[in-house]
């Protein structure tokens, strides 16, 4: 067995119109994160975690942010293309656990959705939590959003 953890964070984009996607979920009504994908840090941290677990570097390495091939793209196909790879290494994901830092918007109606769209893409169990910054630091300024993941993978 292996372990892996792994954060992504993200400001909110200038582009009032850009869409906020946390987990695979499009959270409607909210300001969406920037970044070169579609700024899914739920997926990132959670791309992260399997990587490390496997000893293949970061997300940044396999794609990277200076590649206009990555640029937009879903990141619930990067996490699907990272997992493919950690089973070329002869690993599947057992469960995996995730906390996202956002002081706004309120995350905790879809935590569940989020929890179910990762777990099919995973093919296991997946806990997503949601918790603030209570005012402190860029986060709690609501300047973006972070998550921290965990990941225990065995061998299939």
């Amino acid at each position: 067995m292996r372990i892996g953890q792994g954060i992504d964070i993200h400001r909110f984009a200038d582009d009032p119109h850009r869409p906020l996607v946390l987990g695979g979920v499009v959270i409607e009504g909210a300001r969406g994160l920037g970044g070169h994908s579609d700024a899914d840090a739920v997926c990132h941290a959670l791309a992260d975690a399997v990587l490390g677990a496997v000893g293949l570097g970061d997300l940044g390495r396999h794609f990277p942010d200076t590649d206009p091939v990555w640029e937009g793209v879903n990141s619930v196909g990067l996490l699907t293309e990272v997992l493919r790879m950690a089973h070329a290494e002869g690993f599947v994901a057992s469960n995996a656990d995730c906390t996202v830092i956002a002081d706004t918007p309120r995350l905790a109606p879809h935590t569940d959705a989020m929890a179910a769209r990762l777990g099919s893409v995973l093919g296991c169990p997946v806990s997503v939590k949601a918790t603030r910054a209570e005012g402190l630091g860029a986060l709690g300024r609501a300047e973006g959003i972070a998550c921290l993941a965990v990941v225990l993978l065995e061998q299939a």
